[in-house]
């Protein structure tokens, strides 16, 4: 076996190779695949031709990075993750969610999923991802259980991300419903995190769907986290932020949202709480809509004409140092 195209010489296996490779979020690496296909992007990285779109340098910092694994360690990897028996989705595929394909050049390579994996193929209009602070109040906690809830009531899916506070809490309210839950997880299906959450999310492992871009043994990181933002937006015609701190992360799925053209709620709350900044914040720029009650959410929903419309994220590829910056954070698999 000599390089990267022998392990992959097949779309699915291409672009699996590339989920273990690449850290997500990489307009590169996402650029090259959506002009070129997986195959032809692992192709390309073993050899010295020019490389669309970047500088010679660039393009060795990017071969770099995409070759530093070895070959037969990669090939194992790939044998032993597929006999975990968990779904594999990628572009083209029947439950894959069109919606992601707005990302661009940011789209994941490939979803790995445990569960359901039919929730991903519903309208986007039925999907709402409601999210917020890890340390959440009783206040907060309680909101997202009634917004959470009605979401279910009304036949919707919503999607969380698994986390202490108001994610777990509106998993748990559609999970009392009898509703249909996505927890979309910055790490690989196997590894459940938040990892006090380990029985809340087997259970909608049971009966919802757990999602993730990161194959199965990656831990989370900071920039994992960061990226599985632009997921949680993508997936729903609508996010609600319950509560969140002046720099919670949940804001950066309200922005993703935002720049997708996705409807944007935000719940507000004690002007003396610290949870709250940031959802007013949300409020005060124009960025999110006022969402007090359910039926605040429901005006939300019918009045958003860009879901199942919207814009596409793309930008321009960035330079060689920018490059290395994103990749120094490297998986860490079984």
């Amino acid at each position: 076996m000599d390089g990267l195209s022998d392990v992959a010489r097949d779309e699915r296996t291409a672009r699996i190779a590339l989920s273990m490779l690449v850290e997500p979020n990489d307009p590169v690496t996402g650029r090259l695949v959506a002009h070129l296909g997986a195959v032809k992007t692992l192709w390309l990285a073993e050899r010295d031709d020019a490389v669309v779109g970047l500088r010679p340098l660039n393009a060795q910092v990017w071969r770099d990075h995409l070759t530093r694994l070895d070959v037969q360690q990669l090939a194992g990897r790939i044998d032993q993750v597929q006999q975990l028996g968990f779904g594999v989705l990628i572009p083209g595929d029947r439950d894959w969610p069109a919606a992601l394909n707005d990302l661009g050049d940011f789209a994941p390579y490939v979803l790995w999923t445990r569960g359901a994996s039919s929730f991903l193929s519903r309208p986007l209009p039925d999907q709402v991802t409601i999210t917020g602070a890890r340390a959440a109040t009783s206040y907060g906690e309680h909101v997202a259980g009634e917004l959470a809830g009605a979401v279910a009531r009304d036949e919707r899916v919503v999607v969380a991300g698994g986390a202490y506070g108001i994610e777990g809490a509106a998993h748990r309210a559609v999970l009392a419903a009898g509703g249909d839950t996505i927890a979309v997880l910055p790490c690989g299906v196997d590894r459940l995190y938040a990892t006090g959450h380990s029985d809340l999310l087997e259970r909608v492992a049971d009966v919802g769907l757990l999602v993730s871009e990161l194959p199965p043994g990656t831990m989370p990181t900071r920039h994992r986290f960061m990226a599985r933002a632009r997921i949680m937006a993508a997936l729903s015609s609508a996010t609600v932020i319950v509560e969140a701190a002046w720099r919670s992360g949940s804001l950066a799925v309200a922005h993703r949202a935002q720049e997708l053209g996705r409807a944007v709620g935000a719940v507000p709350g004690p002007v003396t709480s610290a949870t709250s900044v940031g959802t007013h914040g949300l409020l005060r720029e124009g960025t999110a809509s006022l969402v007090a009650d359910s039926s605040d959410l429901a005006v939300l929903l019918e009045h958003n004409p860009d879901a199942g419309s919207s814009r596409s994220i793309a930008r321009e590829p960035l330079d060689a140092a920018q490059i290395r910056d994103r990749q120094t954070d490297s998986s860490r698999t079984l």
